[in-house]
């Protein structure tokens, strides 16, 4: 008898642990890449087609003062972190400063520490090789193309947005159709297979509508041609397609949720990575400034969310400063989630739930600092210091953003006292972030997670490199890898004038035998994501420096596509050091490409 109550005991508190976990909402947050505030038929903008987002808008809570960094990796970061993008040791789109430091837990490792399923879909940006990699920091479905966007190093050669080659969770795989489309009927299948009586998690960050604008459709379609001739600049019709075509994935994707009776408690969050590229010569909501600026148009972006079980609706604007850091906060509330314990007190932003619940004459002001980045040194004075009120832009500019919010009137000799406490503000912040702010990402090489470790250029600290253009057409690459050994052995290292998907000689260019699927409007007839001309270069020598312990020079010869070298390395952290030569032995560029396993 006592058995049988202990296991009907059990059977009960299973069906409660299961209907607990039905109970939790799901979560889903949709980036564009580049899109800004006035990019939005609902922000008054009257050019752009966005009927889904305008839809989306109607429904949610907007908050019509939310920020986020100049550019796409840092607001990443802080998106996933929490945690101002300096903080977690990201500064830059390329150099090696996009990769979130491997200690970090990231939004999804909190979401599957609470009993979420968690995918991702789209555009990473923090990270290439392990531990950067999303699967590496909390997502258990990953699909992605390039870490920084197709066509950039660590991206397939040949991939140009359409019927592309992918990462699906750490492996390559083929996909037939347009980028954006992929991502999001993924996402959509996803949803369908997830378990029942789990919630899910899913971020789904479109590489659109960043250039290069191509697309599976002649000049982008009806979508591209009936923007010609509007007033805005020739790159602006292709840019606001893209945006109408992302606006149509949104409706699809809402309406699965419909379909599987699980729109009421699914929380949808619609939100931008930085501010417009085209915001300075299209509508841009009366604000200066667009992406990589320090003025409101470069970092003020659009946000909606929308949960009907959970009250969030109604069309209602919330213009209380707020930024990326506090989207995980939120959520964390929102989901009754508990962080992991060395998560708990480790969070830059804060809640804005009392917000979403007509608190705000109870909000404690605060000061908000946005970064300009993308440099190799410490440069503070391009930032942006936000109160409510007041923004400190360079540390020269000081703007009353009630009263002029399009930043055109300097008070900067006016308000000595403003100007003082927001510095005071910005010295404890950098005093904060600054810390291991600019130490190399270290990939590790020789585990079972990634047998295999690829560096690329755009982890270079020294150079300008970042695609497959700069390498296809021969530039100069400059700097060195750092790796660490996760035991002592014999290690591989294969050194690539090319990626090995192109099958080229080290002094020859590749055969193009990929179909060109893509329409480009800056190339019509190759769209391919090269966007540098395939250069043969008369490549004399390779050497190889590994660490202290090892150095090799070889000739490069006629049928040369790879040279391996075999390195011991002990376990711990080393550079790596591989170099191109001219036929009379003068050093040309740092290498493009070098592959490292364990043998």
């Amino acid at each position: 008898m006592m058995k049988r109550s202990l296991k009907l005991f059990v059977l009960l508190l299973t069906i409660f642990l299961l209907s607990n976990a039905q109970q939790k909402p799901n979560v889903i947050i949709m980036v564009t890449d580049d899109q800004g505030y006035g990019d939005i038929g609902a922000h008054g903008n009257t050019i752009i087609n966005t009927p889904a987002m305008d839809k989306l808008h109607s429904e949610s809570i907007r908050l019509t003062n939310f920020h986020v960094d100049p550019s796409c990796a840092p607001t990443r970061a802080a998106l996933m972190s929490g945690k101002y993008s300096h903080h977690a040791r990201v500064w830059h789109t390329v150099r090696g400063g996009n990769h979130m430091r491997a200690s970090e837990i990231s939004m999804a490792d909190v979401f599957q520490h609470n009993g979420y399923q968690t995918g991702m879909f789209g555009k990473w940006h923090l990270g290439a090789n392990y531990p950067y990699r999303p699967m590496d920091r909390g997502f258990e479905e990953w699909l992605g193309c390039g870490d920084g966007g197709t066509g950039t190093s660590d991206c397939y050669f040949w991939n140009d947005r359409v019927n592309d080659m992918y990462w699906h969770n750490g492996e390559r795989e083929y996909r037939e159709g347009f980028n954006p489309d992929v991502f999001y009927t993924s996402a959509e299948e996803y949803i369908k297979k997830r378990k029942k009586n789990k919630p899910f998690f899913i971020y789904l960050p479109t590489y659109i509508p960043h250039k290069p604008y191509t697309s599976p459709y002649k000049n982008l379609g009806e979508q591209y041609v009936k923007y010609i001739g509007k007033g805005i600049e020739k790159d602006c019709p292709p840019f606001y397609a893209l945006i109408e075509h992302i606006d149509g994935n949104i409706a699809k994707l809402r309406q699965v949720l419909e379909d599987e009776g699980i729109a009421d408690n699914t929380i949808i969050i619609f939100m931008t990575d930085n501010g417009s590229t085209h915001g300075r010569h299209a509508f841009n909501a009366g604000m200066s400034g667009g992406k990589g600026s320090t003025s409101d148009g470069g970092h003020r972006v659009p946000f909606f969310i929308h949960w009907p079980k959970g009250g969030i609706t109604g069309g209602k604007d919330i213009n209380t400063l707020s930024a990326h850091i506090d989207v995980l906060p939120t959520l964390a509330e929102l989901c009754g989630m508990k962080f992991p314990k060395a998560k708990e007190n480790d969070l830059d932003g804060r809640s804005l739930v009392p917000l979403f619940k007509d608190n705000v004459a109870s909000w404690p002001d605060r000061t908000i600092v946005v970064e300009k980045q993308r440099e190799v040194e410490r440069n503070p004075s391009n930032s942006a210091i936000m109160t409510q009120k007041w923004r400190l832009v360079g540390h020269n500019k000081l703007f009353d953003i009630d009263n002029d919010p399009g930043q055109k009137n300097n008070v900067f000799k006016d308000h000595p006292e403003v100007v003082k406490k927001l510095m005071a503000d910005f010295d404890k912040h950098w005093q904060k972030v600054t810390v291991d702010d600019r130490s190399f990402p270290t990939p590790i090489v020789g585990t079972k997670h990634d047998k295999e470790i690829f560096l690329s250029i755009s982890e270079l600290r020294d150079g300008n490199g970042f695609a497959h253009g700069y390498s296809a057409s021969g530039r100069e690459a400059k700097g060195v890898w750092h790796i660490e050994a996760y035991k002592s052995g014999i290690y591989e290292f294969e050194v690539c004038r090319w990626p090995k998907e192109v099958d080229a000689t080290f002094t020859g260019i590749p055969e193009i035998t990929k179909k060109v699927d893509a329409w480009s409007n800056k190339s019509p007839k190759t769209a391919l994501m090269t966007s540098g001309k395939l250069t043969a270069i008369p490549y004399g020598a390779v050497s190889l420096k590994v660490g202290d312990e090892f150095y090799e020079m070889r000739d490069v010869k006629a049928d040369t596509k790879t040279m391996t070298f075999n390195v011991k390395l002990n376990k711990g952290k080393t550079i790596v050091d591989a170099v191109f030569y001219n036929k009379e032995g003068k050093q040309i560029t740092n290498a493009y490409y070098v592959y490292v396993r364990r043998k």
